[in-house]
């Protein structure tokens, strides 16, 4: 039977016990994988084992979307009032809310965020979220539409039935609230696969589900790798839409392997190299500190990282001198997760550092100059110095692939249309944002960069209400807001004959 892990901390911000069950739960059970395998967590702050998960395989996927689909059909979908939908994921919130300093606990441990950021960003947007679309719940409405006296017409909005939802390492708390809330309260079931890497806060969720309320089989999690679990969600003949966050080569296999089986609709949220402009007006200070969170925010590893900082040539030297006070001073603040004065922290696994460095060596190799940073942090757990690349030309790999670390390219403009066209010289086109104090200035640019977010005055700064997507290969389809619910939901047109004669 599936096991119980369980433990103890004493640190300076949390003290406490942890426990989540390891197995996979699906039907509202927890289970053994049918062919058994377990996959190591991984303290990223020590590089040291946490614990063992157990880790799924297609044969697995099917029993979950066998389950998805019965619930569907008898107690969820249509069957299930908005009203009740709602009241559901309200009280999942409230679950998440009464634990949320060991959620936090569970998500720095894995992950390696420090303890406050946990706490303040990731749980309390988890539980917003979710409330959020239990508010939407009972307000999925169509229309009516005037056609002729003789005819009735009208749309529904209606779920998809069973979907299959693919989550990342860097916000797993925050991606598992984004992906299952807009996807329950439109009335779906759930196969959802968190990342292998960082599992823990799922499963820990995953045990609220029940007492929530739902019904077996609505929501369902399963551990596993891409390649065996991630694949089999992405070609499942009766899984109707897939939604995934990650890197674009991976999404690619998804939309390709859901081509291949049934034309399942896919969301794309995927990678990004996102542009900071800075104009020689803009409010100097705020622009320092807007630009540092932008880049350095989770360690880097957020895919709408400000990595590339483009500064307008009057204040490019002064810039550059208070940007490398900042990351100065962050690096003094890195350190163990769970220490109060921690701000920046470890990267989530030995993979992930390796990239980051092979990155900071090709950039060595292309020219560039590592203006501070760049090495190791200490010497255990996969820590990286806040990096300034500098002397960057626009076809280097530092400036053209993701890094997804704290890396920042600085890169000098004149003039406004100089900036906009590097900026755009991207295949991607997630995030933006332009810095002025010129409000036709601000506006300009923000329409002409290509981004599905631009951010004026401040960066990293979204709210749920409004929706988040990208451009490019940066992908398609909306997550937040009212614009999630048109990503899990199909309309039908009904006509209703109440005159016509033949």
């Amino acid at each position: 039977m599936p096991g119980t892990w369980e433990t103890k901390l004493d640190t300076p911000t949390f003290k406490g016990s942890l426990s989540l069950n390891t197995g996979l739960f699906i039907d509202g059970k927890w289970v053994d994988p049918v062919e058994g395998g377990k996959i190591d967590v991984v303290n990223p702050a020590t590089g040291k084992v946490i614990t063992s998960v157990a880790v799924g395989t297609g044969k697995d996927v099917d029993i979950a979307v066998e389950a998805a689909k019965k619930a569907f059909k008898s107690k969820w979908g249509f069957k299930v009032p908005g009203t009740e939908r709602g009241r559901l994921l309200n009280k999942l919130a409230d679950l998440i809310e009464a634990n949320l300093d060991e959620l936090a606990a569970l998500e720095s441990l894995n992950v390696g965020k420090p303890f406050t950021m946990s706490k303040m960003v990731d749980v309390k947007a988890s539980i917003q979220v979710l409330r959020y679309y239990a508010g939407w719940a009972d307000k999925i409405h169509g229309k009516t539409i005037e056609t002729n006296e003789n005819k009735f017409a009208y749309t529904r909005h209606e779920p998809y039935g069973v979907v299959g939802q693919i989550i990342p390492w860097n916000f797993p708390l925050t991606m598992l609230s984004w992906k299952i809330a807009p996807a329950v309260a439109t009335g779906n079931c759930c196969v959802l696969k968190p990342s292998e890497i960082t599992p823990l806060t799922a499963l820990k969720v995953a045990g609220m589900i029940n007492e929530a309320g739902f019904p077996p089989g609505v929501i369902n999690i399963v551990n596993g790798y891409g390649i065996t679990v991630g694949a089999a969600i992405s070609a499942h003949p009766d899984i109707r839409k897939v939604a995934f966050t990650g890197s674009t080569i991976v999404g690619r296999k998804i939309q390709e392997a859901s081509a291949k089986s049934n034309l399942k609709v896919v969301s794309l949220e995927l990678g990004g190299k996102s542009p900071n402009v800075i104009f020689d007006d803009a409010d100097f200070e705020q622009a320092v500190k807007w630009a540092a969170l932008g880049i350095y925010a989770n360690m880097g590893q957020i895919c709408t990282a400000g990595s590339r900082i483009f500064v307008q040539e009057g204040i490019y030297d002064k810039f550059l001198a208070a940007f490398t006070q900042a990351s100065k001073a962050l690096q003094s603040a890195t350190g163990d997760p769970f220490a109060a004065t921690t701000q920046h922290g470890p990267q989530v696994s030995q993979v992930q550092f390796d990239r980051i460095m092979g990155y900071l060596d090709s950039a060595r190799k292309d020219g560039a100059t590592i203006h501070i940073g760049g090495e190791r942090h200490g010497n255990e757990g996969y820590f990286i110095q806040p990096t300034i690349v500098t002397d960057c030309k626009p076809d280097m790999k530092i400036v053209r692939e993701e890094v997804f670390g704290p890396v920042a390219a600085i890169i000098k403009f004149k003039t406004e249309e100089e900036a906009i066209e590097m900026a755009n010289d991207t295949n991607y086109g997630l995030a933006a944002a332009v810095f002025t104090e010129n409000n036709s200035r601000a506006v300009r640019v923000a329409h002409a960069l290509e981004a599905g977010t631009t951010w004026v005055n401040c960066y990293n700064s979204s709210e749920i209400q409004t929706p988040f997507g990208g451009y490019k290969q940066s992908g398609f389809g909306r997550e937040l807001g009212e614009y999630a619910l048109e990503t899990y939901t199909q309309v039908k047109a009904v006509h209703v004959n109440i005159g016509l004669k033949l």
